[in-house]
């Protein structure tokens, strides 16, 4: 995003710290610091990347997500998938086909019993053999009107009857069950043709032998003739060229074991076709209505998703491009699901980023102010040397800029630490420090350095305690030099500088107190500020710059602790209190 930093004019000057030209500088008159220039707009580019002045990438408009796609494609595959798996029908059908070869036994058997008993002629003293006249008469006359098609075979394995022939077997004329004509509106066309191309879609049809009937039929050209003619029973199934089933049952004729021929039942599977089909529409009605309700189920899914998704996005990209604050993530957190969650972390972090900001134009300001100081007295001094011609005061005045110098030196280098600190502490990994070990040590490296000083400088731990918090123990150290640093330069030559740490429920707590004039009323707050210096009397001005306690803050708060100053009872001093979770 594009972070503007303005420099605002500076705020009035710290205590201690004026903003004019030290008087020391001879026949220097104090000058004002001039008004501040609005400072140019500075556009943040990140490192290693490239400006950011404008979106990489916008938001595309999209009339169709790519999420709603996603949503309908995933539960319409499951539906299709359950309705091909009933659209194939495999179990169903054979069971169709079953009960048709029953049928078509159960006829033949008949059919056989009634020749055997009617068409035989011979007796016990002469060979038994089939009445070709009479068989042909019994066959056509019980199956002239039938769909079904009976055909007899003799024991030589000729044809002896056809149901569909009249005449001689080898006759021209063939008769065959008229259908009713069906009318086809274009509807029911494009019905049959979406009916065919989804059945062979939801699986191929088993193939069975191909049917042929020659001219000349014979037993032999059907298997289950043959076995017929064996004494058995045989069934068998066919494909038509058309693609449509032809079902088949021979039964012997026999006087008691003595076989005088076989019976084939033929009948073609449109019923099985017809049952299939009226099925498989039940399904696909069942599937349309299905799917239409996927789909509209699909959508409001997709819907309540991606819609408040798609706000978030574009409110995302207005505060992206946006160069004030009236401009807000929606605000979902009613819907207590995940998408509220993103909304709350969404605004959470674009609050976030505006007091990052903030404090961003604020350290700006200060900065620019702070450095201001010592430039002034600078320029004061360069211009007094170029008009002043006695050495003496020549050496005060290169005095003077050597301070103001180091001072502006010393400031660089406290503002670098400082503006590095949040991207360190962001980056740095945490590990397990023993805040009473860690202020042990600073404890015995003060005491030698203060040896020759009169200060006295001592730890108060509690025995057996376990004082560890999850930090970084780099930064922790830093705070506590900080504060001991600090309460030494307010401390009395024969003062006492005391350190405690112990450990309170879920907090570890370390104080550090000493014998100094304590803090003013009503600065407990202001001494954490940046460039806030309250120094003791006599101090040497522009020693300190004021960012020590305001990185302490930084840095405990980065930690997710808390530090306050305040003044001891009943005595003088002040006592500064760090807090930090416990691990």
């Amino acid at each position: 995003m594009t972070v503007t930093l303005r420099a605002s004019r500076g705020p009035a000057p710290r205590l201690g710290e004026p903003a004019e030209a030290s008087p020391d500088a001879i026949g220097a008159a104090p000058e004002a610091a001039a008004p501040e220039p609005a400072a140019e707009p500075i556009t943040a580019t990140p490192v290693g990347g490239r400006a950011v002045d404008a979106p990489v990438a916008r938001l595309r408009r999209r009339f169709f997500s790519k999420l709603t796609a996603r949503v309908l494609a995933v539960n319409m595959m499951a539906l299709m998938m359950l309705v091909g798996g009933m659209l194939y029908l495999s179990s169903y059908q054979e069971r169709l086909i079953e009960n048709e070869l029953s049928s078509l036994d159960a006829e033949a058997t008949i059919l056989a019993a009634n020749l055997a008993e009617a068409a035989v002629v011979g007796g016990v003293d002469t060979q038994q053999s089939l009445d070709p006249d009479n068989a042909r008469q019994i066959v056509r006359r019980v199956y002239q009107t039938n769909d079904t098609r009976a055909r007899l075979f003799g024991a030589d394995g000729k044809l002896v009857a056809d149901s569909r022939m009249l005449g001689q077997p080898g006759g021209i004329i063939e008769v065959r069950p008229l259908l009713a004509p069906q009318a086809k509106g274009w509807f029911r066309g494009i019905w049959d043709a979406i009916y065919d191309w989804s059945t062979e879609f939801a699986g191929p049809r088993k193939r069975w032998p191909t049917y042929v009937e020659r001219q000349d039929q014979q037993a032999n050209d059907y298997a289950s003739a043959r076995a017929a003619l064996s004494g058995g029973v045989g069934r068998q199934i066919w494909t038509r060229e058309d693609g449509k089933l032809m079902l088949g049952v021979a039964v012997p004729v026999q006087r008691v074991r003595l076989v005088l021929g076989a019976v084939l039942m033929t009948r073609e599977g449109v019923n099985i076709e017809g049952n299939l089909q009226t099925v498989r529409e039940e399904i696909l009605k069942v599937f349309a209505i299905a799917l239409g309700v996927t789909i509209i189920l699909s959508l409001y899914l997709a819907g309540t998703i991606t819609r408040p998704i798609r706000r978030l996005a574009r409110a995302a990209e207005r505060v992206q491009q946006g160069r004030g604050r009236k401009i807000e993530i929606p605000d979902m957190s009613g819907r207590r699901d995940e998408i509220g969650e993103l909304a709350s972390a969404l605004r959470a972090m674009t609050a976030a980023l505006w007091t990052r900001i903030d404090a961003i134009e604020r350290f700006a300001a200060d900065v620019s102010h702070e450095i201001k100081n010592p430039l002034t007295s600078l320029r004061s001094a360069v211009e007094t040397t170029a008009r002043v011609t006695d050495p003496a005061q020549q050496r005060r005045l290169m005095a003077i800029i050597l301070e103001d110098v180091q001072r502006l030196d010393r400031l660089i280098t406290d503002i670098s630490d400082a503006s590095r600190l949040d991207a360190e502490l962001s980056r740095a990994e945490t590990g397990t420090v023993d805040i009473g070990r860690m202020i042990g040590m600073l404890t015995e490296l003060y005491k030698a350095t203060l040896e020759d000083t009169g200060l006295k400088i001592s730890l108060s731990l509690p025995p057996g305690s376990a004082l560890t918090v999850p930090g970084i123990e780099d930064r922790l150290v830093q705070v506590f030099r900080n504060l001991i640093t600090n309460a030494i330069s307010f401390s009395p030559p024969d003062g006492a500088i005391t350190l405690r740490a112990r450990r309170e429920g879920a907090w570890v707590i370390a104080t550090i107190e000493d014998d100094g004039p304590g803090i003013p009323a009503g600065k407990l707050e202001a001494i954490f500020d940046r460039f806030y210096t309250e120094r003791p009397a006599g101090e040497k001005f522009g020693t300190h710059s004021g960012l020590g306690l305001s990185i302490s803050k930084q840095i405990i708060t980065a930690h997710r602790g808390q530090i306050f100053a305040e003044n001891r009872d009943g005595r003088p001093g002040a006592r500064f209190t760090v807090k930090i979770p416990a691990k």
